[in-house]
């Protein structure tokens, strides 16, 4: 067992007489990647919106560090489906954006984007903008800004929903070569089973409302995984059998 980076206890949120998630209770470790999926309309974007303190839990508490989670404390990263790059800033300054916000010196700030930029193969791009990028590269700009804060913890709400097969295993791979390159605690919300069983080390699969951690199911595979191999194959069915019967 590693080191705890993530402790929720008993987060509960209700709206009016609406009970969308009920007691949910989980620990991700230092440095895991953590899947979540469910059944459509279960509440997973609820869940992520607890996590970033968007929405205020109607009880329960999440700790990082062993400390109430206070986005003002602690570096807590996004990275949403829809496209967030912004329009009117080139590659190197989006993936700067964060970085300024939080003050960071100058010199850190230029050797963190230039490793990321070098890492995710935009270093050519760094002075385009968002509009002469393929939707693949942006989405890169993307991933990386959220990954360049080096945060305590990395939120990502579907962020290949729109993308085909073939561009989503090209940018699930990068996702995995930056989570190791930054040893980042990552949550990944998703509705893909085999891109949950791709990415994580666990997956956490949520009931229907109101929801409750069904199961924590751990993937002992080794990355890259593959997908033709009987055990992720038989991980895969197994997620997604949990999901379709209740």
């Amino acid at each position: 067992m590693g080191e705890s980076k993530i402790k929720v206890e008993h987060l509960t949120k209700q709206f009016g007489d609406m009970l969308v998630l009920n007691d949910l209770n989980f620990e991700i470790q230092k440095g895991e990647f953590v899947c979540v999926v469910g059944p459509t309309g279960c509440g997973k974007t609820t869940f992520l919106n607890l996590l970033t303190r968007i929405y205020t839990p109607s009880s329960g508490e999440l700790y990082i560090d062993g400390e109430p989670a206070d986005p003002k404390k602690h570096n807590i990263s996004f990275a949403f489906q829809e496209p967030s790059a912004m329009p009117w800033l080139n590659v190197r300054k989006n993936l700067e954006f964060g970085l300024k916000i939080k003050r960071i010196p100058k010199k850190e700030m230029n050797l963190r984007v230039n490793r990321i930029l070098k890492l995710l193969g935009l270093t050519e791009f760094e002075n385009a903008y968002p509009r002469e990028l393929s939707v693949s590269s942006e989405q890169r700009v993307i991933i990386g800004r959220a990954f360049s804060t080096y945060p305590d913890l990395l939120l990502m709400d579907e962020p290949y929903g729109q993308m085909d097969i073939k561009m989503r295993f090209y940018l699930e791979d990068e996702i995995l070569k930056l989570w190791k390159e930054f040893d980042s605690t990552v949550l990944f919300i998703t509705h893909n089973i085999e891109e949950a069983v791709y990415l994580a080390e666990k997956v956490i699969i949520l009931s229907n409302k109101p929801t409750v951690i069904k199961e924590v199911v751990n993937i002992d595979l080794p990355h890259p995984r593959d997908v033709t191999s009987e055990e992720f194959i038989k991980l895969r069915k197994y997620i997604t059998d949990q999901i379709k019967w209740w």
